[in-house]
């Protein structure tokens, strides 16, 4: 493949989305080059203020305990409050966070602030996917959310390289910093950002706005497909999760420096940074079903095979592979979330979805390091490896026929909306083509069904 070819791929991977997912990608790139506070937070708590590794460990727990509660919140309010009020705040109150952080001295204040902040961290998530799913075609869904989350990886590559180099300032004015990144990131979206929720139903006989069916989330997850979608998510966030904390141990039992580990897990960032336009381009058009199955295969094969590795390179080998998986399983799975919620519901269908991803922040790093520490690190891997796999068999056997419904619904909702803005065209070109009476009486006629077609999409 030349340069040339090269370059119209990774033009026509960023080509064709709206102004307003731009400067949404933007802020998620300010946000992330800022996000200093998890990358150093056990180094702060440890080396600056002198806690056990036990207490980092729950503190870290506890933000994604947080996220726990913080991913529905969000998800209502973005229903309910609207999109950019939704995002402003909660990047405000993670902003906040990130300040008392570096004011905050004690054990237990500064374990108050991190949940906190793990609540505004995940609140705003299901805000940005919902906005997404609101401004892009549905059949170009799954790009838009493969380059925000490479907006997001860019960042945090330019944290991690940044924090590094900055650290000697101290952790305190790297919060500070964070803090900044934070409130710039909500000063785009409150500038930028256009208010993206649909506009209530109207009844047509009696032109007022009907009323939404109640949502929550025992509603959601009462949605079967969905809630299998959810339940597929959590074992490969599982997957996924484990690494973070399961690789540097086992690792440090192979003989290995802790630098060695830092220059292995890196290989993640410059994977995901590199390629994922690549990935983009390869994986357009296929089918959800068939990406997610792939995806958790290549988790299974990843983490399964680090059982059997046993230098760097082995070990960055392995990471390679579910690295990959990642690249090709967020944006598809962000996109079959929205694909599957009705639009009145997109936020709590995404903020139940956050869950998935909280609940394994939680959980995985405790069932991990309580593997490594009793059974063994390999016994940790084989586990792994069986999770992805009954995932991957969970998406082949109980979601081929919803995902494969919620794509042709998809197609004919795009068909629509392209039929309601030719309509809306040769509506606005009528008056001209008028002062012909022959003419205006062809335009009469073909207005009407495109007119009629754009009532249809504004009142879904």
């Amino acid at each position: 493949m030349t340069i040339d070819s090269l370059r119209r791929s990774a033009r026509a991977t960023v080509s064709g989305l709206p102004g307003g997912f731009w400067w949404l990608w933007l802020s998620t790139l300010v946000n992330r080059t800022g996000a200093f506070v998890l990358t150093f937070l056990s180094l702060y708590l440890t080396q600056e203020l002198g806690h056990s590794a036990w207490f980092a460990g729950l503190v870290v727990a506890l933000h994604g305990l947080g996220g726990v509660a913080g991913s529905p919140l969000g998800g209502m309010l973005t229903d309910r409050w609207g999109r950019r009020p939704t995002m402003v705040t909660m990047h405000l109150a993670a902003a906040s966070c990130a300040v008392l952080l570096a004011v905050v001295t004690s054990a237990w204040g500064i374990a108050l602030v991190v949940l906190l902040m793990g609540v505004a961290m995940q609140g705003v998530r299901p805000s940005i996917n919902a906005t997404i799913a609101d401004m892009v075609p549905a059949h170009e869904l799954r790009r838009a959310y493969a380059l925000n989350y490479w907006a997001l990886n860019l960042g945090f590559a330019i944290a991690a390289i940044g924090g590094g180099v900055a650290i000697v300032l101290g952790y305190r004015t790297l919060f500070l910093v964070d803090a900044a990144a934070t409130a710039l990131c909500a000063l785009i979206v409150f500038l930028r950002l256009p208010e993206t929720r649909p506009a209530a139903a109207v009844d047509e006989s009696t032109g007022k706005a009907v009323a939404e069916e109640k949502v929550s989330v025992l509603t959601v997850l009462r949605d079967a497909p969905f809630r299998t979608l959810v339940a597929l998510n959590l074992l490969v966030c599982l997957v996924f999760t484990a690494p973070w904390i399961g690789l540097p141990l086992t690792m440090t039992g192979e003989g290995l420096k802790p630098s060695a580990y830092g220059a292995v897990i890196a290989v993640n960032g410059i994977v995901i940074v590199g390629f994922q336009l690549l990935v983009n381009k390869v994986t357009d058009k296929r089918s959800p079903v068939l990406l997610l199955t792939v995806s958790s295969l290549l988790f299974a094969v990843g983490t399964g095979a680090t059982a059997l590795a046993g230098s760097s390179v082995a070990f960055a080998a392995t990471v390679v592979v579910w690295t990959i998986g990642e690249m090709v399983h967020v944006p598809t799975n962000a996109a079959a979330t929205a694909r599957l919620a009705p639009e009145h519901a997109r936020g709590r269908y995404q903020g139940v979805m956050g869950m998935s991803w909280a609940v394994a922040g939680f959980v995985a790093p405790i069932l991990a390091g309580w593997i490594v520490d009793g059974p063994g690190p390999d016994v940790l891997w084989i586990a792994c490896a069986v999770i992805g796999g009954i995932a991957a068999l969970g998406y082949q056997t109980r979601l081929r026929t919803a995902l494969a419904d919620a794509e042709e619904d998809a197609v004919q909702e795009d068909t629509v909306q392209e039929a309601a803005i030719r309509g809306v065209a040769v509506q606005e070109a009528a008056p001209t083509a008028a002062s012909e009476p022959a003419t205006g009486a062809a335009t009469g006629s073909a207005a009407g069904p495109a007119t009629g077609a754009a009532a249809k999409v504004s009142s879904s």
